[in-house]
């Protein structure tokens, strides 16, 4: 084994002997009841690993169905959701508890979910048998399922839950669905194809803007990302100014770098980060003139980014480098790195974003970042998960209890 791995792996047992369990006194104070939690998804063992986040400890594992790829959380409800793409199902776990609620079969080989923003209903992409599956998260039951292109790999739907935006990597498409309303007297919840917009091969990653105004979908294989403009409602102000806004359509298609495999936007929505994986670059696009602000080199095969709550701060993923990247947004350039376990693939933050997380794929565990140290960003705990994590996501409540 090399010297720096086994130098790494000392270092990893040491954070693990000496803080697991520990408290949060060097952190900002939270009430007696609070509650918050990371759900990793081992798409290796077939469980989801709860991490305790208050007290940085392992809490429990869960098993849920086959190959679980993606993980969701309810804006409204204490509840995550697992993708099993083996099994063919979506696991509900309620936070509170921390147990596995209920199982809602979908179709085959489920690849993506999107939880509507009044947490009553859910999208799933089902990539073996294309089609989109409806869910009602009240009755925790499939309500209906509709076509789409060859093998869905990623949704998203819009912030006015009026349009549902699919990349269908096979057919190198992108179906915009029409959503109906959700209310009890109208019945079913029903999606209608609006439009399909063909030439984005591989399409794979989609982000929608907060106003629902555009999606930026990328094409993998072109190493390209496609614009679209979403179809305003008929009664806006902007429907009423431009007639062109009523329909979806095409804006452009963008050069990034090579193999572009995930999107990041900025909490402002001025610009999105594409990570290219093959060609070790990050790509910034202006959302507005829909235009590349540049590609920059960060490390090596970036997986995945998210922006700062405060617009100044990228956090990549570099898988092949065992670290995280920090890009200043605002000064255009790399600033630092932090060493994480093997193979960083899933990022995600703590609710104040204290905390930065890294699964990581190779060897099963979870980086805990300090992201606002007295010394600057800085590693400051390993937490174990499961067998090849794939995703992760937190979850943070007032406990009634």
């Amino acid at each position: 084994m090399p010297h720096t791995r086994l130098s790494l792996l000392a270092v990893t047992f040491a954070l693990l002997a000496g803080c697991i369990g520990c408290s949060r006194h060097t952190f900002p104070d939270v009430p007696p009841n609070y509650r918050e939690f990371a759900y990793v998804a081992n798409a290796g063992a077939n469980t989801v690993s709860v991490l305790d986040l208050v007290y940085f400890r392992p809490d429990r594992t869960l098993k849920v169905g086959d190959s679980p790829m993606a993980l969701a959380t309810n804006p409204v409800r204490t509840e995550v959701y697992v993708v099993n793409r083996g099994s063919a199902s979506i696991s509900v776990i309620d936070a509170a508890a921390n147990q596995v609620a209920a199982t809602i079969a979908v179709r085959r080989q489920p690849s993506a979910i999107a939880i509507a923003p009044d947490g009553r209903r859910a999208f799933v992409a089902n990539s073996g048998s294309n089609s989109i599956s409806t869910l009602d998260l009240d009755a925790r039951r499939e309500l209906s399922i509709v076509s789409t292109g060859s093998i869905p790999a990623a949704l998203a739907l819009s912030p006015d839950a009026r349009s549902l935006v699919v990349a269908n990597r096979a057919s190198a498409s992108v179906s915009v669905f029409a959503v109906t309303p959700t209310s009890p007297a109208e019945g079913v919840p029903s999606l209608t194809v609006r439009t399909t917009i063909g030439g984005c091969p591989g399409a794979s990653a989609v982000a929608v803007l907060s106003d629902s105004s555009k999606a930026f979908v990328a094409c993998t294989l072109a190493h390209q990302v496609l614009a679209i403009s979403l179809a305003a409602a008929p009664d806006s102000w902007p429907a009423r100014q431009n007639a062109s806004l009523l329909t979806d359509h095409s804006l452009a298609l963008l050069d990034v770098g090579t193999n572009p495999s995930s999107l990041a936007l900025k909490p402002d929505g001025g610009e999105i980060f594409v990570s290219n994986s093959g060609s070790d670059s990050i790509s910034e696009i202006a959302t507005l003139p829909n235009e590349v602000g540049g590609t920059y080199t960060i490390a090596s095969h970036p997986a995945q980014a998210l922006a700062s709550a405060d617009n100044g701060t990228l956090w990549i993923t570099n898988q092949a480098a065992d670290s995280v990247g920090l890009y200043s947004i605002d000064d255009g350039r790399l600033t630092g790195s932090i060493r994480t376990g093997s193979a960083p693939v899933a990022l995600a933050f703590s609710a104040d974003e204290h905390l930065l997380l890294a699964a990581d794929s190779r060897s099963g565990d979870v980086a805990v970042i300090r992201t606002d140290s007295k010394q600057g960003p800085a590693l400051f705990t390993m937490l174990p998960a499961g067998n090849t994590p794939s995703a992760i996501v937190t979850k943070s409540f007032i406990s009634r209890h």
